[in-house]
């Protein structure tokens, strides 16, 4: 059976250990309620089949039923409180606690490094920028980014990038990406990376604002368009956008070299609400439109 730390969700761990112990004993889903002090011999079965939910208190019971103790303990209890958090807030509380149990253990919790990277835009920066500059110190990295980023959190940015796989040093000691372009598709961990995603948009719309008050017409390229359109015309869209930005991503890595580190934002949203009314009725009349 597969360590607990690398499970996603807690419901799948209960059933893999339900499974496993029946398999190789006379096991009963009424035995493994009795070990974890649950009175209803059939609800850790409901619970794997989305029909109970485990509680705060439940939870460490039934972690101590099947035998795990310290971090795996706490990371089941972890994995609990993630799905039932309530909102993106506490969902991020619980990747962060999640991140910080892997970094004091030392063990890879699966997803966590991921969510890490994608929570900053700080790292995708350095990931960018430490390769373009081989043999720069800590201090220079930081000056390159216009003092955004401090000289020791460069340091404990480019520590993570080696240790997640993001990046690679040589023999020299310079820096190389492991892998030339990146983007959120991690399926296994998706959710735990959208959770990280929302965050990151929010950061790089404000460095956009900042952007535009301090960079020249020359260094940058801002423009946008208000348009009215229909729900079919937002889906065309949409996919226009997807297939610009793979075109680019193909442009961008054409070549090895990186002279500067730029950021794309994509932003495609409402600025109205009608209501959910048909957009299909709103078209003006034949009449109208040959006035």
């Amino acid at each position: 059976m597969r360590p607990v730390i690398e499970y996603l969700n807690y419901r799948e761990y209960i059933r893999d250990y339900y499974e496993e112990r029946k398999a190789r004993s006379q096991f009963s889903w009424g035995a493994f309620a009795e070990r974890a002090g649950i009175s209803s011999p059939v609800f850790l079965q409901y619970v794997c089949e989305s029909k109970k939910n485990l509680s705060s208190k439940t939870a460490p019971q039934v972690a101590r039923a099947m035998d795990l103790v310290g971090f795996e303990e706490e990371y089941f209890c972890l994995l609990v409180a993630y799905e039932h958090g309530r909102s993106p807030a506490a969902q991020k509380k619980v990747m962060e606690s999640l991140t910080e149990l892997a970094r004091v253990h030392k063990v890879r919790v699966l997803g966590a490094d991921e969510y890490k990277f994608f929570s900053s835009w700080k790292n995708s920066v350095i990931r960018e920028l430490a390769p373009a500059m081989p043999g720069a110190t800590a201090k220079q990295l930081s000056k390159a980014t216009r003092r955004r980023i401090s000289t020791a959190e460069v340091r404990d940015i480019l520590d993570f990038l080696l240790q997640a796989g993001y990046l690679e040093q040589d023999e020299n000691g310079n820096y190389h990406q492991v892998d030339r372009s990146m983007r959120m598709g991690f399926r296994s961990v998706q959710g735990r990376v959208k959770l990280a995603s929302s965050e990151l948009q929010r950061q790089m719309a404000e460095l956009a604002v900042v952007a535009l008050k301090e960079e020249t017409a020359e260094g940058r390229d801002m423009k946008g368009l208000t348009l009215g359109i229909t729900r079919e015309a937002y889906s065309q869209i949409v996919e226009e956008l997807a297939e610009c930005r793979r075109r680019i991503v193909a442009i961008a890595t054409q070549s090895p070299r990186t002279e500067e580190v730029y950021r794309l934002n994509m932003q495609f949203f409402p600025l109205t609400d009608m209501g959910g009314t048909d957009l299909k009725q709103n078209n003006p009349s034949k009449k109208r439109r040959n006035k």
